[in-house]
């Protein structure tokens, strides 16, 4: 499974790449706005900033929600480096825009998805991937792991090559989960990436052995 962290902070996805675990890197307006980048110019510079930084795909997401415009974004973003992958609102215009983008070799995430009849509608547009949001789904009182394994056995009655990427992860638990049903990838603040390495018994190991060695080397 790939990991991805879900973040504009250029610090964070250096201490994320730093781990040796790092597979790309998501962004959308909010995260950037979270950071103060703001202004095309500036959010184009941070794209490039990002690519510098990781060797994985690195989603941009448009803000048009016509063809035409989002079509006209995307290739604008893909120009900007061959990490690029355009990240394209789940409507009917932004499937028609994955469709146009796929027949032309520009890798895209079709984001907000919340059913299992969107996915499909992605994948046979030629979305590189998908993302569920499934923790926006917990909140609602479903289940957003069930819905992934819903996709992920869709995807593989058809062969399709569309990835899962699991969005919107609420903690570690939520990443298990994911890699259990067979998601691609999954998106996620850095924080839950480094709960995984945390476990009580470790520490009481760790300590043990460290207080052993020095009882015998004083």
């Amino acid at each position: 499974m790939k990991f991805f962290v879900d973040t504009a902070n250029l610090e964070e996805i250096k201490e994320a790449q730093s781990l040796g675990i790092l597979d790309g890197v998501t962004t959308n307006p909010s995260l950037m706005a979270k950071e103060g980048i703001t202004g095309k110019e500036n959010i184009i510079n941070h794209y490039k900033k990002i690519c510098e930084i990781v060797t994985g795909d690195v989603s941009a997401e448009v803000i048009s929600t016509d063809y035409d415009g989002i079509v006209k974004e995307g290739e604008e973003l893909a120009a900007l480096h061959n990490q690029i992958v355009v990240k394209v609102p789940m409507i009917s215009e932004g499937i028609k825009a994955i469709k146009y983008f796929s027949e032309n070799s520009i890798k895209t995430n079709c984001t907000l998805i919340f059913s299992s009849g969107q996915a499909l509608l992605a994948a046979k547009a030629g979305a590189t991937y998908i993302s569920p949001f499934i923790g926006r789904i917990d909140d609602i009182s479903s289940n957003g792991i069930e819905l992934i394994s819903d996709i992920r056995m869709i995807f593989d009655n058809y062969s399709f090559q569309t990835e899962i990427l699991a969005a919107s992860i609420r903690g570690p638990m939520h990443i298990i989960d994911c890699a259990k049903i067979g998601a691609d990838v999954v998106t996620t603040p850095l924080k839950s990436i480094k709960s995984l390495l945390n476990h009580p018994l470790t520490d009481i190991g760790l300590q043990k052995f460290l207080d052993d060695y020095k009882k015998g080397n004083k």
